[in-house]
């Protein structure tokens, strides 16, 4: 599972061969989580606070997510892409 950003004790990876709608995969010790790039829809569960960081990060990087996700789909290596700061 590449990992392409990681912050304030957030991982966020993507999966090669994964299903639509477009996603990211969020670890954060012992929980994780699978948010819809598009519309934010999450899937499992994370802190509050935890959750609004990977929000405000998404709404910075949803075009790269993207271009990532249509890497995946072609099989190219994903780019890394800036954490939250």
């Amino acid at each position: 599972m590449p990992v392409i950003s990681a912050f304030y004790g957030i991982v966020i990876t993507m999966l090669f061969d994964d299903h639509n709608p477009p996603h990211f995969h969020v670890k954060y010790g012992e929980y994780r989580a699978v948010i819809t790039i598009g519309d934010g829809i999450v899937t499992g569960s994370l802190p509050r606070r935890a959750l609004n960081l990977v929000y405000e990060w998404l709404d910075m990087h949803r075009d790269e997510l993207m271009a990532n996700w249509r890497r995946m789909e072609n099989r190219e290596a994903l780019k890394d892409i800036e954490p939250l700061n």
